[in-house]
């Protein structure tokens, strides 16, 4: 599978639970050249701070920023440059969001798919909610909640998927 090809632009998408190392992955595709790095989370507290304390403010929130981000995306990857998009690609309505950001464009893929098991997870998820770095800190309650709408990608989405 490919992540991107010489002077091709590519879009980046992360699929992984809560704390599996999407954050950490898209730092580092970002630092290719050329790419851009759009964080849902880093957006998401800027523009809404303190008002999204439930599954369903992340949800309404999230759709706006989609909706304000769609062209921009497009247009950095008409412009030639890789967008790394750290915005978790969990769910089949997602991943069809994301597919249509690049649908139509000249703009390689890649769905980074990071299978990291619950129980890691939420080791992870402890370090960071006790290390206080994160913009949201989310309780083993709430990644149970979460994971529950988690779906792993398919062969029949149609993506070009890297398995971590």
């Amino acid at each position: 599978m490919k992540t991107e090809v010489a002077n091709v632009p590519t879009l980046h998408l992360v699929c992984g639970k809560i704390a599996s190392g999407k954050s950490t992955l898209t730092g580092a595709l970002a630092g290719q050249p050329h790419t851009v790095l759009i964080s849902e989370d880093k957006m998401l507290a800027a523009l809404y701070p303190g008002e999204i304390k439930s599954l369903a403010d992340y949800v309404r929130c999230t759709a706006k920023l989609r909706g304000a981000l769609h062209g921009l995306i497009q247009d950095i990857l008409a412009a030639g440059s890789s967008v790394v998009l750290d915005f978790p690609a969990n769910t089949v309505a997602t991943r069809a969001w994301m597919k249509s950001l690049f649908a139509g464009t000249s703009a390689a893929h890649c769905l980074h798919y990071l299978d990291v098991s619950d129980e890691e997870c939420k080791r992870r998820l402890g370090l960071r909610n006790e290390a206080g770095g994160h913009e949201f800190s989310t309780s083993e309650a709430e990644f149970d909640l979460i994971t529950q709408y988690f779906v792993p990608p398919t062969d029949a989405e149609g993506f070009n998927v890297k398995i971590s």
